[in-house]
């Protein structure tokens, strides 16, 4: 069983933990448990029924009424939603469900459903990317068990390269870019994902792969010479320093353009290098992909 903390809801559902509280003190769906030094702590069970609140909520139900609802009832009205968007939300939450009960089929077959009905591309941008960024800050702060981040990992990691094998150029932009996750970093799915859209829009992709000192990045664009290095940061190891990993790559691949997208572009370092670009957002990212072709 996972143990969850009121900021794991908060950020999993988008529900303020302010909101969380008063929810606790004026209605029946949800009840924390408590730790000896009384911090409050979730279950999968109460992940599952604050996912689904949240989502009524945004939707138009109230909270009054969700909480008189029985389980038949919420689930039928959760069906109901019949919104592009809001069906898109309730599969990324289906998806959650399974993690965290670690139900690997219906995981799979989740995915395999979305892909025959609207394509790789719609499914991966629409459903895993969003995905990957709910649940990334519970691998961050260690609040799911390894084997349920390994089990879903391989999972998305199978779609992931059948996408990208599935890629037939249209347009070629003769940009190349050269992925790569150094050293400390072994959370592939992000690049993956980027490797997908770079090779979907006409781009070469040298694919080094995850943990790579910046001595064999060094080598292979001095052999390779791509326009572009290109890494995704979603989560490295404790001793990683993100300035001083600009400034290496600065000092050994000085003529090189470095892209960095994923949680860690989030950081503010003091000065940026002059051949380092942060991309903080999946729009961003597209939009820089796509302005190749200008």
């Amino acid at each position: 069983m996972n143990a969850f903390t009121i900021k794991d809801l908060e950020n999993l559902s988008g529900i303020k933990a302010h909101t969380i509280r008063i929810w606790e003190q004026r209605y029946n769906f949800i009840k924390p448990n408590r730790t000896d030094t009384n911090i409050r702590y979730y279950t999968n069970e109460e992940l599952k029924v604050i996912l689904n609140i949240a989502l009524l909520n945004k939707y138009g139900f109230k909270i009054s009424h969700i909480d008189k609802m029985s389980e038949q009832e919420l689930q039928q009205k959760i069906l109901s939603l019949n919104t592009s968007e809001a069906q898109q939300e309730q599969t990324i939450n289906e998806l959650v469900h399974c993690m965290v009960s670690v139900d690997i089929i219906r995981f799979e077959n989740i995915l395999d459903k979305y892909v025959r009905t609207k394509g790789i591309e719609t499914t991966i941008t629409n459903i895993i990317f969003p995905f990957l960024e709910k649940i990334g800050i519970l691998w961050l702060t260690n609040h799911i068990n390894p084997a349920q981040e390994h089990l879903i990992t391989n999972v998305i990691r199978q779609k992931l390269i059948a996408g990208i094998e599935s890629i037939t150029h249209k347009i070629k932009t003769n940009k190349t870019f050269l992925l790569f996750l150094p050293e400390g970093e072994h959370h592939e799915l992000g690049l993956l994902f980027t490797h997908y859209l770079i090779k979907s829009r006409g781009n070469d992709v040298i694919y080094v792969g995850a943990n790579i000192p910046i001595r064999d990045i060094e080598f292979v664009t001095k052999l390779k010479k791509p326009d572009f290095l290109y890494t995704h940061l979603t989560t490295v190891s404790n001793n990683f320093n993100f300035e001083k990993f600009l400034t290496m790559i600065s000092l050994q691949i000085p003529d090189s353009k470095l892209i960095i997208s994923g949680l860690l572009s989030q950081n503010n370092a003091e000065k940026l290098p002059k051949n380092v670009r942060l991309l903080k957002s999946l729009p961003e990212v597209l939009d820089f992909i796509t302005s190749l072709h200008d």
